[in-house]
């Protein structure tokens, strides 16, 4: 675990998040109608400082990677702001319902569908940027016969369409250039990240180029160079191909390309899980200093809780798209609170097989995020919610844990008795 004391003041968050919600469409019926939503993150809000560590655990599928990619918009959220050194960057909700208006059926003449191959190939300049998941609610878009229409008719069609739809345009490329330079992500599978056929010189260089708008390949290759020293490579691995690097080798690369336009944050997802447990430790080593010497924040996702335990500063438990307990790594590992992470504490490895602990085996399954179940998302499975109150029919509220860092709350519902005079609701405005 890291010995640091992290210095925050009032608004210093480099990077805020207020109720992202990413839902994933289900389309079905004849028509692909959509019928339904894979709820994969509804609803969490945090904060991320300056040289902080924040760290998402939970299972496989409980929405840690998407709370990343949504970030980065390489998948579209559904509802949510977010706020980068304290600028509102993101604000998905009314741009949304924008886009859903420009092909409303009835903006237009009923007269024939129109479907969205055909707009995309008539209008390729126009929509070649707009996310599918704006068509959603209307798979077979009412419109005009466009590619039957005169020239002039045409043009206005397009006019019309670009008014509307640049909104989202210059948003989508503005947001894919800025914000990009300033957050990066490093994924689970380095071989999936690097291109085959390119030489470590031009992996690398390809951010230097395209976002930080450098020319000349001798500087490109200077600087390059710099970058694999930073993460402990030598100058004879800049020819060379991913194939001819060990795991750990290749995780570097990715590092040192991610450290290429100068990030405020990177994303680490599970970035070594892939790796033996030997490379883990240097690779966990070298984000620890390089976090230091570039004074990064970092959102590491993860399953393994022994890595937590190592490198974060602050935790955030998920289960079922939702947070469920959070606070400081002293806080989660020495009083966890919340049943889920009793429960997934118990499960971790012990070094010392004769240590005697409680073992917490929850029953049943994950409910499915297509249609999960009310009121508090865990109470299906929780083995104590005979102790409190609404748990299949109300909303899990915030509430803080005493005693502690001052930074550990929990999503919860109080206990019926309501003696424990520790907890504390916290208000639904100042939730966020």
């Amino acid at each position: 675990m890291k010995n640091k004391n992290i210095k925050k003041e009032k608004n210093s968050a480099v990077l805020q998040v207020k109720d992202l919600k990413t839902y994933y469409p289900i389309m079905g019926g004849i028509l692909k109608r959509r019928i339904g939503d894979v709820k994969a993150v509804d609803g969490v809000s945090f904060e991320l400082h300056k040289n902080e560590t924040v760290s998402l655990v939970g299972e496989s599928g409980c929405g840690k990677t998407t709370i990343a990619t949504s970030l980065l918009n390489l998948v579209p959220m559904t509802e949510g702001n977010v706020y980068f050194n304290g600028r509102l960057i993101l604000q998905v909700k009314r741009k949304r319902e924008i886009l859903e208006e420009i092909f409303n059926p009835f903006s237009f003449s009923k007269v024939i569908d129109l479907g969205f191959f055909f707009l995309t190939k008539k209008f390729k300049k126009v929509f070649e940027t707009l996310e599918p998941g704006i068509f959603d609610l209307y798979p077979m878009v009412k419109f005009l016969i466009a590619s039957f229409l005169p020239k002039n008719a045409s043009k206005r069609i397009i006019r019309i369409l670009n008014r509307l739809a640049r909104i989202y345009i210059d948003y989508n490329v503005s947001f894919s250039t800025r914000l990009r330079k300033k957050i990066q992500m490093v994924f689970q599978d380095p071989d999936a990240s690097l291109n085959p056929r390119w030489k470590v010189v031009d992996i690398i260089g390809e951010p230097l180029r395209l976002l930080k708008g450098m020319k000349g390949k001798r500087r490109i290759r200077r600087n390059v160079l710099e970058l694999l020293n930073v993460v402990s490579m030598k100058r004879e691995h800049l020819d060379r191909y991913p194939h001819e690097f060990s795991g750990g080798q290749k995780q570097r690369i990715v590092i040192a390309r991610a450290l290429a336009c100068d990030p405020e944050i990177i994303i680490l997802d599970e970035p070594t899980s892939a790796l033996d447990v030997s490379v883990q430790a240097q690779i966990l080593n070298l984000l620890i200093d390089l976090q230091k010497k570039f004074n990064l924040a970092y959102l590491f996702i993860t399953h393994d809780l022994s890595v937590v335990h190592h490198i974060a500063d602050k935790v955030k438990v998920m289960y079922l798209g939702k947070f469920v307990e959070e606070g400081t790594v002293e806080d989660i590992f020495n009083n966890p609170s919340h049943p889920y992470t009793k429960a997934l504490l118990s499960a971790r490895p012990r070094f010392d097989p004769t240590l005697k602990r409680e073992r917490v085996i929850l029953e049943g399954d994950v409910p499915s995020p297509v249609n999960p179940p009310s009121g508090c998302p865990f109470h299906t499975r929780c083995y104590e919610k005979d102790k409190h109150v609404g748990c299949g029919v109300d909303e899990p509220r915030k509430i803080k844990i005493e005693g502690d860092s001052g930074e550990h709350y929990i999503f919860c519902l109080p206990f019926k008795d309501d003696v424990n005079q520790e907890w504390r609701f916290i208000p639904k405005d100042s939730e966020n």
